[in-house]
């Protein structure tokens, strides 16, 4: 009989918790037993994640996952509350679309993590790579954040329209390009002649850091003793910035 731990999507229950062992399960089948055991219990653990797509998608307010592997592209798509841990890597476009809750990786993130997203917060401990933020936005209170306790890859925060990002390690070129709303917090300032035209690097003031400051103190305590905060004060980080609400307009009206 094959032993439970290696057999793709076996799983086991324990105090109110369905632990789930992927291994090389089809995607498909992994996210048909992930949506069954969260339909039994609100906390529900994926061990041997072995990049399957789509794991946490839709997820609503209440749910947790916590994923032990390397998860696949798109994970917490269009996610809508709830919590996801994952203890290693993630591939590209995690919370593509997402709408509400949180997503923390203890590792690093692919491309185009925070794709359109609306809400809820993303935390990375490590580096993150291209297209970051992309096409990021807010609504109403909804006022999504991503945090990136590495450098960043090329053309994070592409098309910003909304939304925070932090950035504690170096970011990559084309910082901002299209960006015409929200605001990048920057513990390393850009040189001059890498801010783009129409954005505006600045440093923080106090209303900055009333959403800088939890933002980081919630990093530290998610990561305290995997990784420290940069030796940077809150106060010295700069600000990215659109210089005003139409910033391209000039580009497309005569």
């Amino acid at each position: 009989m094959p032993d439970q731990m290696t057999t793709p999507a076996a799983a086991a229950q324990t105090a109110g918790r369905v632990s789930l062992t992927l291994g090389d399960a089809h995607f498909q089948e992994a996210n048909e037993r992930v949506r069954e055991a969260l339909a039994q219990t609100d906390d529900v653990e994926i061990l041997q994640a072995q990049a399957q797509r789509y794991l946490g998608c839709a997820m609503p307010a209440g749910k947790r996952l916590e994923i032990h592997g390397t998860p696949g592209n798109d994970l917490a798509c269009f996610m809508d509350g709830g919590r996801i841990e994952v203890f290693g890597n993630v591939q590209d476009q995690v919370g593509n679309t997402m709408n509400e809750g949180e997503v923390v990786v203890h590792g690093r993130c692919g491309d185009a993590a925070g794709y359109g997203m609306r809400g809820g917060r993303i935390f990375v401990r490590d580096d993150c790579g291209w297209r970051v933020g992309v096409h990021m936005k807010e609504y109403g209170e909804h006022r999504p954040a991503i945090v990136v306790g590495g450098d960043a890859g090329a053309f994070l925060g592409e098309y910003l329209a909304g939304g925070v990002i932090v950035l504690m390690g170096h970011a990559g070129a084309h910082l901002g390009t299209g960006m015409h709303g929200g605001v990048v917090y920057l513990a390393h300032a850009l040189a001059p002649e890498d801010v783009l035209p129409c954005l505006v690097q600045e440093p923080v003031d106090e209303g900055d850091l009333a959403i800088l400051q939890p933002l980081l103190d919630d990093y530290a305590k998610l990561f305290a003793g995997e990784r420290p905060l940069p030796d940077i004060p809150a106060a010295s980080y700069m600000r990215l910035r659109p210089e005003s609400s139409r910033p391209y307009g000039s580009m497309y009206a005569g």
